[in-house]
C-alpha cells in the first residue's frame, strides 16, 4: 500500500527478487519486461559523452535528491527537465537506488578495457544496484557509482527501474 501522500514517489522497499517477480508477471504477448543491465543504466544515466551526471560534469545540488537533501523520497521527475539525463530519463541519481540485472563483482569493469553492453556475472551473493539514494553522500550520486545489495533486502532507499522490449511473435 502507498503511504498517504506519496502516489508519485518511486516504489521502495522491493527487494531484487520481488522487482524480477514484478517484470516476469507484467511480461506477456509481444512483450518482455526486465531489469536494466549494469551497463545499460549507465549508458541511460551517462548519455554518449559518458558525463559525470546525467545533466553534465558540473554537480548541481538542484537536479538530484541526494545527499540527504530531503528526509526521504521525492515524487519521480520533481528535477526535471534540469536534472535530466541526455536521454530524457528522470530521477537517475538520487531519490532511491536502482536494483539492475547483474550480480555484483568488484572487478567487473577494471577487466573490461571498451564497455560494449556487456552483460555482468549471472551469479553473486548481491546484485548491483545503481544511481544513489536521498540519503547518498556526493561520492555515490554520480552515473558512474556501483553498489550492491542482497537480493532479498528490502530498503527504504531502494527501488527498480523496468525496461520494456519489443519481442517478435513466432
Amino acid at each position: 500500500m502507498t503511504p498517504p501522500g506519496h502516489d508519485l514517489h518511486p516504489v521502495t522497499q522491493v527487494s531484487w527478487d520481488d522487482a524480477v517477480a514484478f517484470c516476469n508477471w507484467l511480461s506477456g504477448p509481444g512483450w518482455k519486461y526486465r531489469l536494466p543491465t549494469e551497463a545499460e543504466w549507465e549508458k541511460a544515466a551517462r548519455g554518449p559523452n559518458a558525463q559525470i551526471y546525467p545533466w553534465g560534469d558540473v554537480w548541481g545540488g538542484d537536479r538530484a535528491n541526494a545527499n540527504n537533501t530531503h528526509t526521504g523520497t521525492t515524487p519521480v521527475g520533481a528535477y526535471a527537465p534540469a536534472g535530466d539525463s541526455p536521454h530524457g530519463l528522470q530521477d537517475m541519481l538520487g531519490n532511491v537506488w536502482e536494483w539492475c540485472q547483474d550480480w555484483y563483482d568488484s572487478e567487473t569493469y577494471a577487466q573490461i578495457t571498451a564497455i560494449q553492453d556487456p552483460v555482468g556475472p549471472t551469479v553473486g551473493d548481491g546484485a548491483v544496484i545503481r544511481g544513489g539514494a536521498f540519503d547518498s553522500p556526493l561520492r555515490h550520486a554520480r552515473a558512474a557509482a556501483r553498489n550492491w545489495d542482497y537480493p532479498f533486502k528490502r530498503r527504504a532507499n531502494v527501488g527498480f527501474r523496468v525496461i520494456a522490449q519489443s519481442i517478435a511473435e513466432p
